[in-house]
């Protein structure tokens, strides 16, 4: 009897230990090693992921042998308002091929293999990684079922510009989004053109002059 209760206990804790461990959150940390993780859909001889900043070019990951490519003067952002930009070049069947939309990326990354590009499908469907605040809108967790994703996405581009975070769950067996959870707005900014700017709001009205009686004239005597 003791040892049968022995047994139940330390199978309670393991599975408890499991549980914990597959509920820790992992940070994406920036969009580079996101990107760096894909994984062509079908067959590719290479494939680079290039960073251009300011004109200069970076590549960031080779895979397979590189061939000849022309670099490419436009591409995709995933952080909004940032000035430099990704792209992908790549060799299928001998033709080189540059993926300089972000709208192409679904077709190049194909089954989701990974949380990152479980992370990439979400954005492509308007969320982001965003990599000042990863641990609200940059980090998951994943189970034998679901990826976990906690991603940001901008509300109002308009006076306040305001950020929300979200928890989505993205199937494993069909890479689909299937749950989003608003957790809140994390980031709320102000800037003083903003007719709503709560600084600028006068608390205290003046108040307007009261008209004071008109006197009638005073009668001189004769």
């Amino acid at each position: 009897m003791i040892n049968s209760l022995t047994r139940i206990s330390i199978i309670f804790f393991i599975s408890i230990g499991v549980f914990a461990c597959s509920q820790e959150k992992k940070k994406f940390f920036n969009i580079q090693n996101v990107l760096a993780k894909i994984t062509p859909n079908g067959p590719i001889d290479f494939w680079s992921l290039v960073y251009s900043n300011y004109g200069k070019n970076e590549v960031i990951r080779t895979s397979g042998v590189k061939k000849e490519d022309i670099p490419q003067f436009s591409g995709f952002n995933l952080v909004p308002a940032e000035d430099s930009f990704y792209y992908i070049v790549y060799s299928k069947g001998g033709k080189i091929n540059y993926i300089t939309q972000l709208s192409d990326l679904k077709g190049f990354i194909g089954k989701i293999d990974n949380a990152e590009e479980a992370a990439l499908s979400a954005v492509l469907e308007g969320y982001l990684i965003d990599e000042q605040f990863v641990d609200v809108a940059g980090n998951y967790y994943e189970d034998s079922s679901n990826y976990y994703l906690d991603l940001g996405k901008v509300t109002s581009k308009e006076c306040p510009y305001q950020k929300k975070h979200f928890t989505i769950t993205v199937s494993k067996a069909t890479g689909a989004i299937t749950q989003t959870k608003e957790n809140g707005t994390y980031i709320e900014l102000y800037t003083k053109k903003c007719p709503n700017n709560p600084r600028l709001i006068k608390t205290e009205k003046k108040e307007e002059p009261k008209d004071e009686p008109k006197k009638n004239p005073v009668k001189k005597r004769k």
